[in-house]
């Protein structure tokens, strides 16, 4: 804790205008992921056949409460160090998965199945009826263990990078190449860390689905995700941990970098007008 809260930028944005600049972001990454998330899944899978779709991503939320949460604990509670975006990124990322994990296991089955959207319904209250509402966020555990970690060391990493690449550069503020790179950097290093829990999260779902395509009814336990990361080892080894290595690392650094850089663009582009108008009100 500090002698006292910090002050806020005079320039701050309101969380909707970071929700519109971190919008135009998702739209663009979301297209430009789709085809490598469909080729990591088959390796991942093994069996899943390609599917024609948009990656479901709820980043308008996740980002808006990363700034909001380190904002809050910069300003408000007065804490500061390097570890503020670690705890922001991490609580973040929590709340945004478990929202968005009905819509991930939707969008691994539309994937797994090649399931057209007239279906989906019939899709979704099917497994609500056969196995409850809590059936939707079936992979939950696996997605946290991946998500949480995923943005806290993302977010860590971004904001080390982005001030190291600031002060190399004698930059005053962040400019679109900065994020950019520091976006590739900490994507790269957060997926290549946390793929082994993309593997088992998806291999999860793919079962899902895989059952009820065959009319399968388990009653049996589901694996723990220890378990079966444990199975994996033992029949794959550590390839097995780490299939689909290549297309995560193509596809999560180029969107990270895609998604920071226009977020802190649209977040710039705010501040300036929002600064511009307080001045002409003067």
């Amino acid at each position: 804790m500090g002698e006292g809260p910090a002050v806020r930028p005079s320039a701050a944005i309101t969380p909707v205008q970071q929700m519109l600049a971190s919008g135009s972001g998702a739209v663009l990454t979301s297209l430009f992921v789709t085809p490598l998330d469909v080729v990591k899944i088959r390796l991942q899978a093994q069996q899943a056949p390609l599917y024609k779709g948009t990656d479901i991503k709820l980043f308008i939320i996740y980002f808006t409460c990363y700034d909001q949460l380190r904002d809050f604990l910069r300003y408000s509670m007065g804490y500061q160090g390097d570890h503020i975006p670690l705890i922001a990124g991490g609580l973040a990322r929590l709340g945004a998965v478990s929202v968005i994990s009905p819509l991930e296991l939707v969008r691994t089955k539309m994937q797994s199945r090649k399931l057209p959207y007239s279906e989906l319904m019939v899709c979704i209250h099917s497994a609500v009826a056969q196995d409850g509402w809590l059936s939707l966020w079936r992979g939950w555990g696996p997605t946290v263990l991946r998500d949480v970690p995923f943005s806290a060391l993302y977010w860590f990493n971004y904001e080390l990078v982005k001030a190291q690449l600031c002060e190399w550069y004698r930059a005053p503020q962040t400019s679109f190449t900065i994020s950019f790179t520091a976006g590739a950097v900490s994507g790269a290093i957060a997926a290549i860390l946390t793929l082994p829990f993309d593997v088992v999260k998806t291999r999860k779902q793919i079962q899902l689905g895989e059952m009820e395509a065959l009319g399968v009814v388990s009653v049996k336990k589901p694996s723990s995700t220890w378990n079966m990361m444990r199975n994996i080892w033992i029949d794959m080894g550590y390839r097995g941990l780490f299939a689909g290595f290549l297309p995560r690392v193509i596809k999560v650094a180029p969107a990270c970098a895609v998604m920071i850089s226009t977020y802190e663009f649209g977040k710039t582009f705010f501040q300036e007008r929002n600064l511009n108008q307080a001045r002409c009100g003067l």
